[in-house]
Formats: structure tokens, sequence, C-alpha cells
């Protein structure tokens, strides 16, 4: 794993693993903030060492048993680990062999990860080994999923394509995009407050222009991408053309915004 040898040492007598940097002795604090912050420690030490027991856990965090139980309690109630038998080796011995507790996925992912760097990485060899059509081909294979999760959620949409980028702006918010559609004068337009390729598309535009190609089926018209977050834009925002631009004379144009994203 990257960095596993530089970040932690084996303790072969106890078979727990320990950080080689010492954690910070925290200055105990009333209430639920000292809580937090103490199993912020736990799951700390437990994401560093793959797993340990409740004694293993006092015994590095300076806590008795009854204060590591009950925060490893609460952190199972709110099912950020869970308690796996320890491996025997050898006789067992008398009473119940000790727990080990370990991070669940959901706890796993709020902590650092890599994806970006790797997603970069394979696309640039993509491009190396089979130059831009395949990065093209990458990009395009992509999100063929993504748009028939959303073709499925505007079947009740209709035909126009204002209706249509409404009901997208739906389906893409339900797939984590945060996205809502703008009635304006010239048309719509569809905002994106969330891209998550955002670090990846910075190097390889082809996976917004694949994005950008299933936004202009699904809404059935030409569409125009106006800004992007991968290009340091606040938000991803696609320009659709109205079939017939309404102005008042005397007035100036009135923009209504349709909120989707709450």
């Amino acid at each position: 794993m990257v960095g596993s040898g530089s970040s932690q040492v084996a303790d072969t007598a106890a078979g727990f693993r320990t950080p080689t940097t010492p954690l910070t002795r925290l200055v105990p604090v009333d209430g639920k903030a000292a809580d937090g912050r103490t199993r912020d420690r736990v799951a700390q030490l437990l994401f560093d060492c793959g797993g340990a027991t409740a004694a293993e856990l006092g015994a590095q965090l300076s806590l008795s048993p009854a204060a590591i139980r009950k925060h490893l309690d609460a952190m199972l109630a709110d099912h950020l680990v869970e308690a796996r038998e320890t491996p025997q080796r050898g006789p067992r011995g008398r009473g119940r062999p000790a727990k080990v507790f370990v991070l669940t996925a959901a706890a796993r992912e709020g902590f650092p990860h890599f994806y970006d760097g790797i997603a970069t990485a394979a696309l640039r060899w993509i491009a190396e080994t089979g130059g831009p059509e395949a990065v093209d081909a990458f990009a395009a294979a992509q999100v063929a999923a993504l748009e028939e999760r959303c073709r499925t959620a505007m079947l009740e949409a209709g035909d126009d394509p204002l209706a249509r980028a409404e009901a997208l702006a739906e389906a893409l918010s339900a797939e984590g995009y945060a996205a809502n559609a703008t009635t304006i004068a010239s048309g719509g337009q569809l905002c994106q407050h969330h891209c998550p390729v955002a670090h990846v598309a910075a190097e390889f535009p082809q996976l917004c222009d694949a994005e950008t190609a299933v936004i202009s089926r699904l809404i059935g018209t030409h569409v125009q991408r106006l800004a992007t977050i991968a290009h340091g834009d606040g938000v991803c925002t696609t320009h659709i053309p109205a079939p017939q631009c309404v102005t008042s004379p005397t007035t100036a144009p009135i923009a209504i915004t349709v909120r989707t994203d709450t």
C-alpha cells in the first residue's frame, strides 16, 4: 500500500500495528467535543493498524477499560466500527476470546483517498499506449452507465427540452452532482455544483466532453458548456437553447429558477 511502510511499524508481541508518529495528547474538554476528539483518535488508530482489541486501544490512548468500551459502544451504534473474533493461534485459553475492532467501509470514507492520482495515472497510460482515441473511448464508456440511469429517470419528462433539463437535474442530484435547472430568456441552464472527477478532468477534458454529449442526448437538443469546475469555475454550467426565445419589449428578461436539489 502507498505509504504503509513509512507510517506504521509492527508490534510482533501483541500483533498490533501502531503509528510511528505518536499521537498528540489532547487537553481534556467536557462534553461531546471531548468524546468526538477521542473517537477520532480511536478511528485513526484503527485506520493505521487495521484492527485492534479494546485492551490494545485503551493502552495506546491511556484510557481505562470502561472508558474505551464507552467509545467503542458509541462507534458500534453509529456503524463506524464492527467487532470480529480474534484469530486463534494455538490452544484456546479460558474465557471468551477478545474481539478485534475494525473500521467499517463508511468510516473509511472519512479518510483521505488517492483515487484521483490513480485515475490520472491510468488515463496517462491509456493516452500513451492508445492515443487520444483511446481516452475518448474510455471517457464515453465511463458515462454510459450514468446516461442509462438518467434516461430511465427521465421517462416521464416529455419532449420539451427545458422540462427534460429539470428532470435531468433531479436525476443528476440523485447521483451526487447537486444539480439544478434554471429557465432564462434565451432558454435554460443546467448547473452542477459538484463534480466527482474534477481533478482528473482538469488534465483530461475528454471526461467533460463525454458528459456534455450525454446531457445533449438526454435533453434532446444541442447544448453548450459555459463553465466547468474542472477548469476552475465554481459550477459546471450547461446552456440549453430554447426552441423559441421570449423577451418583453418593455422589461428586461426575467429568470425563473426551478430548484431540484433541495
